[in-house]
């Protein structure tokens, strides 16, 4: 269940934490795996994160519209994290078990301009759903290559 401020899901995925890392620290690589449906692609550089990085990213909400988060959180191979100016953390952060990577995504409300009004919603459930579903899929494109359809 979502906490008041941070709402998280994990999974343990079969595979090394920089395969991993990989695929979240490329942006291009966001709409493969997104779970909300909302993320449609990445637009101009850069094609691999770092601290301090900006990328640009198309996404779909009922209308379109375009954000331009930074990463603010980052240790190579196991913690990475992104946010737009005073909106909510979006962070991953990954830990080798046996058999394969815990992978830990939060969505951090902590600090929001808005985030009182957020957690009034039906969005921290909404969207704990669809961080499982991202680490599904994140795991289906590790494991297999592939992800299922994109999400409508």
């Amino acid at each position: 269940m979502p906490t008041d401020d941070i709402v998280r899901a994990e999974r343990v995925i079969d595979a090394p934490a920089d395969a991993i890392f990989d695929v979240i620290a490329d942006p291009t690589k966001h709409a493969l795996i997104d779970g909300s449906g909302t993320v449609q692609g990445a637009r101009g550089e850069p094609t691999r994160l770092a601290l301090g990085s900006t990328f640009g990213m198309s996404m779909r909400n009922r209308f379109n519209y375009r954000t331009k988060p930074t990463v603010v959180e980052f240790e190579e191979n196991r913690l990475i994290a992104w946010r737009n100016t005073g909106g909510p953390i979006w962070r991953y952060e990954l830990f080798p078990v046996e058999g394969g990577t815990r992978v830990v995504e939060t969505y951090d409300l902590t600090g929001t301009r808005m985030g009182f009004l957020l957690k009034r919603t039906r969005l921290p459930a909404r969207t704990q759903q669809n961080m499982g579903r991202t680490l599904e899929r994140l795991e289906r494109l590790l494991t297999s290559g592939t992800t299922e359809d994109r999400l409508e």
